[in-house]
């Protein structure tokens, strides 16, 4: 029998100022509805939480307990200090390329948010996710996810790390996100 796969998903972006800075505080304020939504999609299992949330702490001082320690790709042009952060990320656990694709352009909140991405963030010159299969029960940190963002921008789209627009099954075959993916037959 196979071994069954879920899907890990970065997300990575570089906001035009500051978080608490006026021009951005709405994506910030609409965050926590985001996640909410994404935690109750069909197909969610976790996502990267700080193990304490203090809110004047920076993401490098928080402690991500199993994520690991926080890390962001080379192209962040913030550096990897403390201080005033820029960089809006994410990294998730589906149970297919399906659910998630789905939680992206079909929920109602990030949906939404997606529309006024230009209002918050600049233009970039990276991929702004990666998507890449893990045996179930591995628990992926934030410097492989940064490492699977980094081969996605310098290699393409692979079974390594991929996109929507070019994404590949657990078999490393290409396929449609949108399409539901039957189970290997036993």
């Amino acid at each position: 029998m196979p071994e069954q796969m879920h899907l890990a998903f970065m997300t990575f972006s570089v906001l035009k100022a500051p978080y608490g800075d006026p021009s951005v505080q709405e994506f910030d304020d609409r965050t926590p509805d985001t996640f909410a939504e994404a935690e109750s999609s069909d197909g969610f299992i976790d996502r990267a939480k700080p193990v304490e949330d203090t809110a004047w702490m920076t993401n490098y001082q928080k402690d991500w307990g199993r994520w690991g320690p926080f890390a962001v790709p080379r192209f962040y042009p913030g550096g990897t200090s403390s201080g005033s952060s820029y960089q809006a990320q994410t990294l998730s656990v589906w149970r297919d390329l399906h659910s998630v694709w789905t939680f992206a352009y079909r929920g109602a909140r990030h949906r939404s948010a997606l529309k006024q991405s230009a209002e918050w963030f600049g233009q970039q010159d990276w991929p702004i996710f990666a998507a890449w299969w893990i045996p179930a029960g591995h628990q992926p940190v934030w410097p492989e996810a940064c490492a699977r963002l980094e081969h996605l921008h310098d290699h393409g789209p692979a079974p390594h790390a991929f996109t929507f627009k070019s994404a590949f099954d657990p078999q490393g075959r290409p396929c449609r996100p949108n399409a539901k993916l039957e189970p290997e037959p036993a």
